[in-house]
């Protein structure tokens, strides 16, 4: 392979997580630090623990991922890092990291969007070119629907108003007192539930429009935890969290089968940590059989944060022939995809 192999690095929150991949983006080796127990106590992230420990983990998990993959830091070709959105703290700490790596190899450097990482992990690993498609990206900071005509050529087709599906999941998480992060505490129990034992708002689900909204179903849970025991039985917590779960897996799957009706788009792909949720990727697979709509889902080890899926992003970019970044390119915590 020679000197083409991509090393990518992401720390745009709160996970530091280093990749190598081949020539086309496939990971040979990707290892992650997880924060999660650091954040824990706090209910959510710490920007100032979270950049103190992208600084103690990535020398680490660099020789890491040089020792796992098998080849030399000779061998990278092209280094990559998250340039935002994010946290500024942290994604400062990886984004030095790369650039100089990259001077020191002589190699290129590429600053890639963490949405774009996002919204290409679906191809990790699949043959052929990217081409034109619908794609859903739902994690805890965002929800967006985007058009994709080739990599690099993106619209913007619908995002929410105001919390993301992700984040309304961790928040009523914490309400119910549930272990952090939320979402994947209530999918566990919503697993054993009632998806209608409760009845809750599918907000904007008949809006005409492609945005999302899901500030409201958290204000309803919040009203409707006052219901509950105290504390709240087994199954009474199963069926809550179902009901909840399945509010917001009815408008993504909605949003998402419109928005692929609107652009005429045969292949749909869903990504980002959300995208994990074992209930949601059942009801949108049995949706794109019924609409006869090809389905690419995000592997289930590159959906949450991690740099396997900006070194695809960043192979993607050289194969279509963008060029690659300037060293003196700023990083933006409110970087937009489209």
């Amino acid at each position: 392979m020679g000197a083409n192999l991509v090393l990518a690095i992401e720390t745009s929150c709160d996970e530091t997580a280093v990749a190598i991949a081949d020539p086309a983006g496939n990971p040979l080796a990707s290892l992650i630090a997880s924060q999660i127990a650091i954040h824990a106590p706090y209910g959510g992230v710490v920007p100032e623990l979270a950049s103190r420990n992208h600084n103690a983990d990535l020398r680490p998990l660099i020789d890491g991922v040089v020792r796992k993959a098998g080849v030399a830091i000779s061998d990278i070709g092209l280094v990559a890092a998250t340039s935002g959105p994010g946290l500024a703290s942290s994604l400062l700490v990886g984004d030095t990291t790369a650039k100089a790596l990259a001077v020191g190899l002589g190699c290129p450097f590429y600053s890639i969007n963490h949405m774009e990482g996002h919204l290409l992990s679906p191809f990790i690993g699949r043959s052929g070119e990217i081409g034109r498609h619908v794609a859903l990206i739902v994690s805890g900071g965002h929800t967006l629907l985007i058009e994709v005509e080739a990599t690099g050529c993106y619209r913007l087709l619908g995002s929410t108003r105001d919390d993301a599906a992700g984040e309304a999941f961790d928040k009523v998480g914490k309400m119910l007192g549930l272990p952090y992060p939320g979402g994947p505490s209530i999918a566990k129990l919503a697993a054993e539930g009632r998806p209608a034992a409760f009845d809750l708002p599918r907000s904007m689900i008949n809006s005409g429009d492609l945005n999302f909204s899901f500030s409201g179903l958290k204000t309803s849970a919040l009203h409707l935890t006052s219901c509950l025991s105290d504390p709240p039985g087994e199954r009474e917590l199963a069926d809550f969290c179902a009901s909840f779960q399945e509010a917001i897996v009815d408008v993504l799957v909605a949003k998402l089968l419109e928005a692929a009706d609107r652009c005429a788009a045969r292949l749909v792909t869903v990504s980002g940590g959300v995208s994990c949720n074992l209930r949601l990727r059942e009801r949108i697979g049995e949706a794109c059989g019924k609409a006869d709509l090809e389905l690419a889902l995000a592997p289930a080890a590159y959906s949450t944060d991690n740099a396997a899926m900006i070194a695809y992003a960043a192979a993607a970019r050289r194969r279509a022939g963008i060029p690659p970044s300037p060293l003196n390119a700023d990083i933006d915590p409110n970087l937009r995809l489209a």
